[in-house]
């Protein structure tokens, strides 16, 4: 079977490659996919394996369960990846799979590595091979698939979420990286002190890719004593970028939690998110725009200066841009947060657009119409129209509705903030006579 494509052997290799485990004894984390007994475990064990996508942030595992398929799976491995082939090159792996059933009736597992980087029309290319079991598909992406993997091939795949290592994870990987003789570090009789194991799990943040590359570029320094101490891993980290996986799913998570915070009114949870997603690199307008969104639907007439303040802050944030603006954003995201709630304008809009779908229309009653010809007035237009202004409080009761929605009620407005008061003004003039 073909599997040395996927991982060949080179006369350097990086640490993080070589410490790639091709068995479940030495692959960490992912316990509740792959723990003894659980699904994937189980078909890959029994080599009953169906098209899968595996989905996770990079470093927790993904290409490595490709290897391990690799190992134990009696059908021929390919790998491809999208990010370096085309269309052209998947025809030619379909064909000489299709060969290759026909020939020996071998299966053949077509590991795709980035499948995301397909458009969804050339997903569809997987489809008939798959249904007719040409190949067996195992697609790995760092993308939710719920966005970005074809429906058609999502329903014929089995979907498997991996998750951040944990740090006891990456904490283990580490300690046996150095003490492994064959492929880690074990030949140079390296220890960590505790304090650069907890600061190289801190900065991995769950990759094992992270911390595995940056204990090799440690190794390579003037190690006094043959211990790392914190110091040595602090001169070979970078600002660590704290990843929003623009166009995926934790960029979607971020901005989901960052508007939850502020719409549960916790100003200090709404800055945590803000700050992650500027770390993370996230386009600031992005947030600004949905910061506008969520002053109507979420705080309305409860603060009416809330989209004042919003959208002069998309103002300022196109204007000036990072890093200055980020105030701008904090200033807006704590107001907002801190700011009364109502949704009552997001209810009304929804509920009238529902009965301008569903409901009968019988035009603008004429008493509301406008009249600016003769012709117009001539066809009672306008006509029995009260001008408010000429009214005692500048209100007299008539009917502004079409008669089939007389009486029919969209803005509800709360007791909070300034629109109690608009409530009150309402309730005021409902009485008046």
């Amino acid at each position: 079977m073909k599997k040395e494509s996927l991982f060949e052997n080179k006369a350097y290799k990086p640490l993080a490659d070589r410490m790639r485990p091709a068995t479940f004894e030495r692959f960490f984390g992912q316990k509740d996919i792959v723990g003894e007994g659980k699904l994937l475990r189980q078909i890959i064990e029994k080599d009953a394996l169906s098209s899968i996508i595996l989905w996770g942030p990079p470093g927790t595992g993904k290409t490595t369960l490709a290897l391990i398929i690799a190992g134990l799976t009696k059908s021929h491995f390919e790998e491809f990846s999208a990010v370096t082939s085309g269309m052209p090159d998947l025809r030619q792996k379909v064909k000489e799979a299709k060969a290759r059933r026909e020939l020996s009736g071998q299966r053949t597992v077509l590991f795709v590595d980035e499948i995301h980087r397909f458009n969804k029309a050339q997903q569809d290319g997987f489809l008939p091979h798959i249904e007719n079991g040409t190949i067996i598909l195992i697609g790995a992406t760092t993308e939710n698939p719920g966005f970005e993997i074809n429906s058609a091939v999502m329903s014929r795949s089995k979907l498997f979420e991996l998750k951040p290592l944990e740090d006891e994870d990456i904490e283990s990987i580490l300690k046996q990286t150095l003490k492994d003789k064959k492929d880690g570090l074990g030949e140079l009789g390296l220890k960590m002190n505790k304090d650069a194991v907890d600061m190289l799990v801190k900065y991995a943040n769950g990759d094992a890719r992270v911390a595995l590359n940056s204990l090799e570029m440690a190794s390579k320094g003037d190690i006094a004593g043959g211990k790392i101490t914190a110091a040595d891993i602090k001169q070979v980290l970078n600002k660590r970028f704290v990843s929003a996986y623009k166009g995926g799913q934790n960029h979607y998570d971020l901005i989901s939690a960052f508007i939850k915070s502020m719409r549960g009114s916790n100003p200090n949870a709404a800055v945590y998110w803000l700050a992650r997603m500027i770390e993370g690199g996230e386009d600031p307008k992005f947030i600004a725009r949905r910061m506008i969104a969520f002053a109507s639907e979420n705080i309305g007439n409860a603060a009416p200066m809330a989209m004042v303040l919003a959208t002069s802050c998309f103002t300022a944030v196109t204007q000036i841009g990072l890093p200055e603006c980020k105030l701008n954003l904090s200033q807006t995201a704590i107001f907002l947060a801190s700011a009364p709630k109502s949704n009552a304008c997001y209810l009304a809009i929804n509920e009238a657009q529902r009965d301008v779908r569903e409901e009968k229309f019988s035009g603008v009653p004429k008493h509301l119409a406008n009249a600016p010809t003769k012709f117009d007035k001539s066809q009672g237009k306008a006509k029995d129209y009260k001008y408010p202004h000429d009214y005692p409080n500048n209100f007299v009761t008539q009917d502004y509705l079409p008669p089939e929605l007389a009486r029919k009620k969209y803005y509800r407005p709360t007791e909070n903030g300034s629109e109690g008061e608009i409530k009150r003004r309402l309730d005021k003039l409902k009485h008046q006579k």
